[in-house]
């Protein structure tokens, strides 16, 4: 997900991390939660030369939950010791239309309805999604949420021009134990849908299911440090043909406060 640095989309990704806080700040949060945590992985696949490389990188999570509705965000910075550091990011809030209307929305496994929108932004990406959200009842999984959008894209080979294609994103986290030890059991999963009009892209599929140990647990500290696998699979890496599947276990550490 990495790409070239410019000052000028770095300043677009504080604003957007700027706009969340605010956000967050004006919603009166009821709950929230904000995370750094390391990717270090081998063998990513380039989408346009094919290559391997490796690669670390730092990422800022923060997701939480208010009145109407919640927020997630994130934006990752690969080798932020490298010249040639990149970055990505998304923002992504829902608006309940169950807590808005006062009313009771569930139905089947489904706990509520919601609004969905993302805004995926970096040098080569600038995508605006826009949908509906549904949480989802599954036992033992108290986050399970699937969104389906029709998504905005603009190429950068194709200046001022837009092409739209659905998405269906599914993001889980499910907590476990095994004897003493606590676990997460966490991730998302993108199906984007091939874009026609502008830049042919693909059918492109992108996972990363996590699986850490919360290591602070075993001093006393519980739910602040957790350390585990991520496994980053992408089929069609950026929509591009014939891109061989990439698929990377990453060694990943999670400091959540």
């Amino acid at each position: 997900m990495s790409t070239k640095m410019k000052p000028s989309s770095l300043i677009s990704g504080v604003a957007l991390g700027a706009m969340l806080a605010v956000s967050s700040a004006s919603q009166a949060a009821i709950w929230s939660s904000t995370s750094f945590l390391m990717h270090s992985g081998t063998d990513y696949k380039n989408a346009f030369t094919n290559a391997d490389y490796d690669q670390t990188t730092v990422t800022l999570e923060h997701a939480d939950g208010w009145k109407y509705g919640d927020n997630f965000f994130f934006f990752d910075i690969s080798e932020p010791n490298n010249p040639s550091s990149g970055f990505y990011g998304e923002f992504s809030p829902r608006l309940s239309l169950g807590k808005i209307s006062g009313k009771d929305l569930s139905f089947g496994f489904v706990k509520d309805v919601s609004l969905a929108a993302t805004w995926e932004f970096g040098e080569v990406t600038n995508a605006k999604l826009f949908g509906f959200g549904f949480d989802l009842d599954i036992p033992g999984v108290p986050v399970a949420k699937v969104n389906i959008y029709n998504r905005y894209s603009e190429n950068s080979n194709f200046p001022g021009e837009v092409s739209s294609a659905p998405q269906v994103t599914l993001v889980w986290m499910a907590p476990f134990s095994i004897g003493y030890t606590n676990w997460l059991f966490e991730g998302f999963l993108d199906y984007a849908w091939a874009e026609k009009e502008v830049g042919k892209t693909e059918d492109n599929i992108v996972a990363q299911p996590r699986l850490l140990m919360d290591v602070g647990d075993l001093w006393g500290a519980p739910k602040q440090l957790y350390a585990g696998i991520e496994y980053m699979y992408w089929k069609n890496k950026f929509g591009q043909k014939g891109v061989d599947d990439e698929g990377v276990p990453q060694l990943t550490v999670k400091w959540t406060f």
